[in-house]
């Protein structure tokens, strides 16, 4: 088993936000878990990142219980398991191919940070993720001066930078438009191809799991209501994972650029991702 979840829970004084959950992942795919706000997929993927500390339960990877990691140990899985979030987490006035270079602060000397001393080997490197991702000629520009879709390129070829076995993303499109969330998406798609890279990500909405996962996993108030193929998920199969009604639109959700909203399923996406 490559990675696997046993039974793992995250209180919040009395309230569970990951209820026992349990699944694993045998060879690397790309898996995602959708659910509404609240459904317990963001801390889920901090848990297994170490971010956020884990109330019960294992979470192994290659075998090893990862919750029992501690020093450097737990940070050389941090650097294995790469983040990205939905707000990017770049500094925004340091140049873009600085900020691809912190991918590698895990492994380097606190003293060679201090001085933005980076080696060439490096540097080199990382204008190359960069021109993978289409995003070299702004290597020199301050993050903060990207658009958002850039700027979540950006913070891709970061966590690349860490030559990660694993990329957990928690709501990479959410703070897109659907074009640039189309790219985004894309780009990740083509790691996972390529670089044979497990990718975990949190999506709210059906068609992007549809489009580019192998697999899905449902969650809802902290625990998993479905773990199955995309084309498994029926209209019925949705309405359960979001607690919906017959009124459940699944165009709604959508982030596709053939599903441009109306008012109406603007308002009835407003309702069920708040």
């Amino acid at each position: 088993m490559l990675l696997e979840i046993r039974n793992a829970s995250r209180f919040f004084g009395q309230k569970a936000a990951v209820d026992r959950v349990s699944f694993g992942i045998e060879r690397p795919g790309f898996i995602g878990i959708i659910g509404r706000s609240g459904a317990g997929k963001s801390t889920l993927l901090r848990m297994i990142n170490r971010l956020t500390e884990t109330s019960e339960g294992e979470i192994r990877f290659e075998g090893q219980n990862v919750l029992t990691l501690r020093g450097a140990a737990m940070r050389a899985w941090q650097s294995r398991c790469a983040m990205i979030f939905q707000q990017f987490n770049l500094v925004p006035r340091l140049d873009v191919a600085a900020n691809v270079l912190h991918g590698t602060l895990n492994r380097r000397s606190t003293l060679a940070t201090m001085f933005n001393l980076w080696p060439e080997a490096d540097v080199l490197k990382a204008l190359a993720i960069l021109d993978r991702l289409g995003v070299a000629e702004q290597a020199v520009k301050r993050a903060e001066a990207l658009s958002g879709g850039q700027q979540q390129r950006v913070a891709i070829a970061r966590a690349l930078m860490q030559e990660p076995k694993v990329i957990l993303a928690d709501e990479p499109i959410a703070s897109l438009d659907p074009m640039n969330a189309q790219i985004v998406m894309d780009t990740l798609r083509r790691i996972h191809d390529e670089d044979g890279i497990t990718v975990i990500a949190n999506l709210h909405t059906l068609d992007t799991a549809r489009r580019y996962c192998d697999r899905v996993i449902g969650m809802r108030d902290g625990r998993v209501v479905f773990d199955g193929l995309p084309s498994e998920l029926s209209r019925g199969v949705a309405r359960d994972i979001y607690g919906a009604d017959a009124s459940f639109s699944e165009e709604a959700t959508s982030t596709s650029l053939e599903h441009l909203g109306t008012e109406r399923d603007a308002a009835f996406a407003a309702k069920m991702l708040a």
